[in-house]
């Protein structure tokens, strides 16, 4: 495997600037395999429990011949590190991580809206590293925007109020004040109804129209071109036009459907875990 970076353009418009490129080279046979909204946490434990061991046994199959996991955001339903303390439970996903990192296998992981608040116990426990921001790739002979969708192409404006509110270092400070029983069980509540009101409202393809993150893909594509567009965020696995040589793929979520992405060298499909 092996990595390089390269200078990578920064646009004008700053909701766009983007890190350097980085090019990981794809092994004949070896795959690259993206998942998102986890979620873990929600909407019970038991149920997150489940959940979290369906994603053990899917990360044990697709071990063999995976050269490279994306993990795209929203893993945990919540999550904050305090200085000494990490959020109670998903032991069994953070052992196959760290597992298969310790094994040579390459890991990258995108914050969300939900855990947004990852810091550095991934990557200091793990060597894993955590992107915020979109982040270019070339994987193989194929370039990639990789990143979780949230607070990207046009509207939403609250959440992106806020977004800038919680990304702050002051907010942060702010909540490591609160004992852990009392900020985690706040902002896991708030979480759960938050997750419990996309439910009730449904999460469907609204159009191309109406899709913001295709939008976004079709921005930054006028001004470079990218053969895949990878995100999470909304839930809905899609794969849709951005021009006639690049895709936008939405992987949804794992809450129901489990659905994932697997790239080897020319094409990135979509399939769902039922094993």
């Amino acid at each position: 495997m092996g990595v390089r970076l390269v200078a990578y353009f920064c646009s004008p418009n700053s909701s766009r600037c983007m890190s350097d490129l980085i090019t990981i080279a794809l092994p004949p046979g070896q795959r690259v395999y993206f998942a998102s909204d986890f979620h873990l946490g929600t909407p019970t434990p038991e149920k997150s429990r489940d959940r979290e061991r369906a994603i053990v046994a899917w990360l044990d199959h697709i071990r063999p011949n995976a050269e490279v996991i994306f993990l795209v955001g929203d893993v945990f339903d919540f999550w904050f590190e305090y200085k000494r303390s990490i959020p109670k439970g998903f032991i069994r996903l953070q052992g196959k991580l760290a597992e298969l990192a310790d094994a040579g296998t390459r890991i990258e992981l995108f914050t969300g809206n939900h855990d947004l608040w990852i810091r550095d116990y991934f990557t200091e426990e793990m060597g894993i590293p955590v992107y915020r921001k979109p982040q270019p790739y070339q994987l193989g002979n194929k370039r990639f925007l990789i990143g979780h969708g949230d607070g990207l192409g046009p509207g939403d404006y609250t959440y992106k109020r806020l977004k800038v509110l919680f990304e702050s270092g002051l907010a942060q400070r702010l909540f490591r004040y609160l004992h852990p029983d009392v900020g985690i069980g706040m902002a896991q509540a708030w979480s759960r109804r938050s997750r419990l009101n996309n439910e009730e409202k449904g999460e469907q393809f609204l159009g191309e129209d109406r899709e913001w993150l295709l939008h976004y893909c079709r921005e930054v594509e006028a001004v470079d071109h990218h053969d895949f567009y990878v995100f999470g965020h909304r839930h809905v696995p899609l794969n849709l036009a951005v021009s006639e040589n690049s895709r936008y793929v939405n992987l949804g979520e794992w809450v129901s459907a489990r659905t994932y992405g697997v790239f080897d060298g020319e094409t990135l499909r979509l399939e769902a875990w039922t094993g």
